[in-house]
C-alpha cells in the first residue's frame, strides 16, 4: 500500500494566539473557485483524502479558516496574491496603472505582470522614437 503524501506535508501555520488564519468572504469565494478548479483531491464537493468508505464533504470549502494541509501547501501557492493576502507574509503592492494588488518580484516593482509588459513596450517605443529623431539625415 502506498504512503499518503498528505502526511508528509508540514503542519498548518497558526497565529501567535494559536488560532487558524481566517479568510474574508471574498477570499473564501476565490479559494473555493481555486479548489474546484485545481485541487486533485476534490471531486463533486467531496474530499478524496478524507474518504474512508463514506463520502466526506471538503472541509476547506465550508470553512473560513485555512484548515486543509493539502490546500495550504499544494493549491494555495498557485495564486500568490491570495496567499499573501491571507497570511500577510509577503508584501503586497498596488499597480501604478490598473490599481490591482500584486506580489512584487523585487523591491522596485511598480506594475503588475499584466501591465508591466504594456508599460515596458510603450517606454521602449518612446525611447526608440526619441533616439531616431536625433539622427541627422
Amino acid at each position: 500500500m502506498r504512503e499518503n503524501p498528505y502526511k508528509r506535508l508540514p503542519p498548518i501555520e497558526r497565529r501567535q494566539d494559536g488560532s487558524l488564519y481566517r479568510m474574508t468572504p471574498a477570499q473564501r469565494k476565490q479559494a473555493n473557485a481555486l479548489i474546484r478548479r485545481e485541487c486533485c483531491n476534490y471531486e463533486d464537493g467531496n474530499c478524496m483524502l478524507l474518504d474512508d468508505g463514506d463520502t466526506c464533504a471538503c472541509p476547506q470549502t465550508a470553512s473560513f479558516s485555512v484548515c486543509c494541509k493539502w490546500f495550504r501547501w499544494s493549491v494555495l501557492p498557485q495564486i500568490g496574491t491570495l496567499e499573501a493576502e491571507i497570511f500577510r507574509d509577503k508584501d503586497l503592492k498596488r499597480c501604478a496603472v490598473c490599481g490591482g494588488v500584486f506580489v512584487p518580484k523585487s523591491n522596485r516593482a511598480k506594475y503588475c505582470p499584466g501591465c508591466a509588459a504594456r508599460v515596458h513596450r510603450r517606454q521602449k517605443t518612446e525611447s526608440e522614437r526619441k533616439r531616431r529623431s536625433c539622427v541627422d539625415s
